[in-house]
């Protein structure tokens, strides 16, 4: 291989090592403005329908308001979910204490010693810290909501001229990647937040149900958090399973019934998410599960808890738009993002 040859592939390793820095540092500017185009292809259906009857002012406040509304909606029911159970255990410390000293004597009876620093440092206390810690730093993200809106706004004002201005380009292929590979991505974005809801208010009904049945405390609280959290691909599923099953520690007297608890709440999440999701959702928005995994967690190492809601979407995005060049189409039909939409007119 000549020097040339190395040089290429060398020189792309380099930028997209600078470009991932770039994105990480920066992550006050691009978290918040990845988030935006996020609302804007979701929410822009309704601005255009808007804009056909009313003053183009009218519709981009109604939008607005709209748009602010879902998500302050959303944000009460996350925190009401969270905060009763998280107050209700606080109040408690004593019982989950002892709950865990008797489990600490269970393990230690069978030959698993749990002593020594993790014993001395991980107590009952640390854990209901650690929850209050973390929905107190929910409680701080008004700047970035702030922001992210501002995008928003700016955003829907010129959707119409960007698209135009793609539209006019001299070069094919990228006036065929920016046009085509924009609206495919809007309509997966769309495409992927109706399936996600829709398996969220399943599977939150279905937690709900169940935990009732069983006669776990906080039936309506765990399906509030099951509903939230399903948004959240594996990681989601995986906290709205530990907590429930934590609370059936204290709950029940038997640890057939707390492992029965941890076994359903795993068979909702998998009938829901691994069995019927990929049914609804069909091949338009199928990528492989080592993907989507590796999405959540790159994306929560590089911008935190925004990341982890926002990484899918972004591979979606970025697999869209490979999907629309013959140089990267292998990406898109490598990782499952499904063919290309082709667009006329």
């Amino acid at each position: 291989m000549t020097h040339n040859g190395l040089a290429t592939p060398l020189l792309a390793v380099i930028a997209l090592v600078l470009s991932v820095a770039a994105l990480r540092e920066a992550s006050a500017v691009f978290a918040p403005l990845a988030l935006a185009v996020f609302i804007i292809s979701l929410v822009w259906p309704l601005q255009a329908a808007l804009e056909a009857r009313l003053p183009k002012l009218v519709a981009l406040l109604l939008t607005m308001a709209a748009t602010i509304f879902v998500c302050l909606a959303f944000s009460w029911l996350v925190a009401w979910g969270f905060g009763r159970v998280i107050r209700a255990l606080a109040a408690d410390t004593a019982g989950l204490q002892a709950a865990y000293d008797s489990a600490v004597l269970w393990l230690e009876a069978r030959g698993v010693s749990v002593s020594g620093l993790f014993a001395e440092h991980f107590n009952v206390r640390f854990f209901i810290g650690t929850l209050q810690q973390i929905t107190g730093r929910l409680n701080t993200t008004l700047g970035f909501w702030v922001v992210t809106f501002v995008y928003v706004l700016l955003g829907l004002t010129e959707v119409k001229d960007a698209y135009a201005r793609a539209s006019s380009l001299s070069n094919e292929a990228a006036r065929q990647v920016l046009t085509v590979g924009a609206a495919s991505m809007a309509a997966k974005f769309r495409r992927y937040m109706i399936v996600r809801t829709q398996m969220s208010v399943m599977t939150g009904l279905l937690v709900w149900l169940f935990t009732w049945f069983a006669g776990l405390p906080f039936a309506a609280e765990w399906g509030v958090i099951a509903f939230a959290l399903n948004y959240i691909p594996f990681l989601g599923p995986l906290v709205a399973t530990v907590f429930p099953t934590l609370v059936a520690i204290l709950h029940f007297d038997t640890w057939q019934a707390v492992i029965g608890v941890l076994v359903c709440l795993n068979l909702i999440q998998f009938v829901v998410g691994n069995w019927l999701e990929p049914r609804v959702s069909g091949s338009a928005l199928s990528m492989s599960p080592t993907v989507v995994l590796f999405s959540v967690f790159f994306w929560t190492w590089m911008w935190g808890l925004f990341g982890t809601f926002i990484g899918v979407p972004i591979t979606i995005a970025l697999l869209s738009f490979a999907a629309e060049h013959p140089a990267t189409r292998w990406i898109a039909a490598m990782f499952g993002a499904g063919p290309p939409q082709r667009r006329t007119g």
